[in-house]
């Protein structure tokens, strides 16, 4: 599925830019640039052909490893984007990592001790961490670590210590989630038979809940973190402009700015396919945390394999006679 859906993709940013308000021309050239100049700039940038050869050229290109070149720097928007992925990458692993440690913490404490004080704590927080929006969270942030406190930088990204301020938003947002899916799932899991006997056996509670317990509550788990590093992929255009970190989110901001249309297109194209690749080895890990899924999947191709040996020892039989 991951080719029709980086196609979509495509199609879809295609559409949204191509009617958008805005003449990228008139852009590059300025206001005082005459008709005849934006037109001619027009026809050379290939705006005035139809809309489906546009982005059936578009998809060649991309096939063959061109994203276009920029409109406002004329460099290759690809060159462009690798120098600027890593720094998203970084933040979004950071996201995550906050995220993960904080949610499953507290969603494992929350499980195991339903209903009392802590619980009723951790979900109120988990509540107003997924209503608060990122942005929001980001300033008030800055206005109290780095405006009163003067601990932490305001923005930029260049070592660990400009890394605090925003892994922080983005991770506390992701831990509501974490946290929520970390408490259903063990709850799920600590009312079965074999956690009942692991602890009628005198085993000790840590012992009970992280290695009988945790375990087999890890699928759902590892699902939402992988959707939480994709979202943190995606969520890296609110904080990198709130931050000023130089990442692919700020280059897309300011390449909507300037209607500079390859440079959005190519950043919305690798975030989607960065998003599907993680879904897609989310999906593979499945098999290394649940033994269940790879023998079911062994088992379901062992079945296939014995009617063909049935076919061939019965061919055999006949050659034989």
């Amino acid at each position: 599925m991951l080719i029709p859906v980086i196609i979509g993709v495509t199609l879809i940013i295609f559409l949204m830019l191509a009617i958008t308000p805005g003449d990228p021309a008139r852009q590059i050239l300025g206001a005082e640039a005459t008709d005849a100049q934006v037109e001619e700039l027009r026809e050379e940038m290939g705006l005035n052909d139809p809309m489906p050869v546009r982005y059936l050229r578009y998809l060649w290109d991309m096939l063959h490893g061109d994203l276009g070149t920029s409109y406002t720097s004329k460099q290759p928007v690809t060159s462009e984007l690798l120098d600027r992925f890593p720094t998203t990458l970084l933040l979004a692993i950071l996201c995550t990592i906050v995220g993960a440690i904080i949610g499953i913490i507290m969603g494992i404490i929350s499980a195991v001790k339903q209903y009392t004080i802590f619980d009723n704590f951790a979900r109120v927080l988990a509540l107003a961490g997924i209503s608060v929006p990122s942005f929001w969270l980001g300033l008030m942030l800055i206005i109290l670590f780095s405006v009163k406190l003067k601990w932490l930088p305001s923005s930029g990204f260049y070592g660990p210590k400009y890394w605090i301020l925003p892994a922080i938003t983005v991770g506390l947002v992701q831990a509501a989630t974490v946290m929520r899916q970390t408490r259903s799932a063990m709850l799920d899991v600590v009312r079965q038979d074999y956690i009942r006997t692991a602890r009628a056996k005198g085993q000790s509670e840590f012992k009970v809940v992280m290695g009988h317990a945790l375990p087999n509550a890890l699928i759902p788990i590892i699902t939402v973190l992988g959707m939480q590093f994709g979202h943190g992929l995606g969520g890296a255009v609110i904080s990198e402009q709130i931050f000023s970190i130089p990442g692919i989110g700020k280059l897309m901001v300011d390449s909507i700015n300037a209607r500079d249309y390859p440079m959005v297109q190519g950043g919305v194209l690798m975030i989607a396919v960065s998003f599907t690749v993680v879904n897609l080895l989310v999906d593979i890990l499945y098999a290394f945390i649940d033994p269940r899924i790879k023998a079911l999947y062994v088992g379901k191709k062992a079945k296939k394999e014995e009617p063909e040996k049935t076919e061939e020892t019965g061919s055999e039989a006949v050659s034989k006679k």
